[in-house]
């Protein structure tokens, strides 16, 4: 009888650990794009060349699905800072336009946000840039 009783209190401590683990998921998925993020990738120049560059972004809801981006990205030969305005279209994805006013480029940004990971592609001025950022 002794084995019986303590097996809801087994059941009743492995709801706990699932019920944290789903309160966090969905706590972060709750965030969305909200908050800093940093992490590297690649950037092609319109010359064809490519090269690794470091990023740390930041992101600020403007309301309902809206999102401010502002991010200072480097690589070995240039630093760059960037502005995009970002509307959420899917329930991990967002879309919208960068502008990187000091070079006078303008393109496409579109971010996929896994948890805390979030993949980004830019695409303007004849080149493109690819990362992977994180929390």
């Amino acid at each position: 009888m002794h084995q019986n009783s303590s097996a809801p209190l087994g059941l009743f401590a492995a709801a706990g650990v699932a019920l944290l683990a789903m309160t966090s998921a969905v706590s972060a998925a709750a965030e969305g794009l909200q908050g800093s993020w940093s992490g590297s990738g690649s950037v092609e120049l319109p010359s064809g060349a490519t090269e690794k560059a470091r990023c740390k972004v930041s992101f600020q809801k403007q309301g309902g699905k809206s999102y401010a981006m502002n991010a200072v990205c480097a690589s070995s030969s240039a630093r760059a800072a960037q502005t995009a305005t970002l509307e959420q279209v899917g329930a991990n994805r967002y879309s919208g336009e960068f502008n990187n006013a000091e070079y006078g480029v303008t393109g496409s940004i579109n971010i996929t946000v896994n948890g805390s990971s979030l993949s980004a592609q830019l695409r303007g001025g004849g080149g493109a840039a690819f990362f992977n950022l994180s929390r």
